[in-house]
């Protein structure tokens, strides 16, 4: 599969999942039924309920702090992009276009505050610092 569809596919289902706690969730449902409307029209009204029943599970999931069931459904939506994407190559552009414009909604992440980081190393240490993620593979 090519990395980029699978790339787009990822943000595309995060993206969607989380605005769907949003005021831009209608935007966002409107957006991708319209995409599924005008590259597989049959399955167009099947996916907006299914949108819809996935935003009910996501409140419900946030409302209980359920992490991992909201990293499920954005797991979901990232399959069924990704799945439109393979069958139909061209609703990349569309959808690349739709996420352009429901990005700047996104809830912003909040400040944690400042944080300091010292270190030292001798010899042939290695020191690794990260004020948030930090994914190292070595090999």
């Amino acid at each position: 599969m090519d990395p980029q569809i699978a790339d787009l596919a990822r943000t595309a289902g995060t993206t969607m999942v989380t605005l769907m706690a949003t005021q831009a969730w209608e935007a966002a449902r409107d957006g991708v039924v319209a995409l599924w409307q005008r590259f597989q029209p049959a399955r167009a009204e099947s996916v907006g309920d299914e949108l819809e029943a996935t935003r009910e599970d996501l409140l419900l999931a946030r409302e209980a702090g359920d992490e991992a069931s909201e990293a499920e459904l954005a797991a979901e939506w990232q399959g069924r992009l990704r799945r439109l994407l393979l069958a139909r190559p061209e609703v990349a552009e569309e959808l690349r276009r739709l996420l352009a414009e429901l990005t700047p909604q996104l809830p912003q992440q909040p400040l944690i505050g400042e944080i300091h980081l010292r270190a030292e190393a001798s010899g042939s240490a290695r020191v690794y610092q990260a004020g948030r993620d930090q994914h190292i593979t070595e090999r």
